[in-house]
């Protein structure tokens, strides 16, 4: 069984090994560039069908930069977060929660678990996006978003 970096990664792990999905924990680090400097990304959770899942207790500002920039550097990567909270502020004072800035960044998201149309979601068309990466992305979007 893996170390997770967090109780709840755990719990929303858990919750797949007793449905006897079959997933990987973090098993690839994803380069981006956050502009002048190099970075890796690596997520939590990869389903069979290729849809990365990112699991948040908080979003903080550094991990809503990350998640920008990897959108825009790596549009072919179908990125989607269960939120352990998605009505927590974004910061002290803020109007916007996690859910609705994932919402208007256009982010596929849900509430404690992995929703099983996300299990089941159909594999999309994959290709690789240039001969250095060893990953194989997605292409496409799920059409339903999650909204709790």
């Amino acid at each position: 069984m893996p170390k997770y970096r967090s109780k709840f990664e755990e719990q929303v792990c858990g919750e797949l090994i007793q449905q006897k999905i079959k997933f990987k924990y973090e098993p690839i680090k994803i380069k981006y560039i956050i502009p002048e400097t190099n970075h890796t990304y690596i997520p939590d959770v990869i389903l069979p069908n290729g849809i990365i899942i990112e699991i948040k207790g908080r979003l903080t500002k550094q991990d809503r930069f990350k998640h920008l920039y990897i959108k825009e550097q790596k549009p072919e990567l179908d990125i989607r977060f269960v939120l352990q909270n998605y009505k927590v502020k974004l910061y002290k004072g803020s109007k916007t929660t996690y859910g609705e800035w994932l919402t208007k960044n256009n982010f596929f998201w849900s509430e404690k678990n992995i929703p099983i149309e996300w299990i089941h979601e159909r594999r999309k068309e994959r290709h690789t996006q240039n001969k250095n990466d060893k990953y194989v992305k997605n292409t496409g979007r799920s059409s339903s978003r999650v909204k709790l």
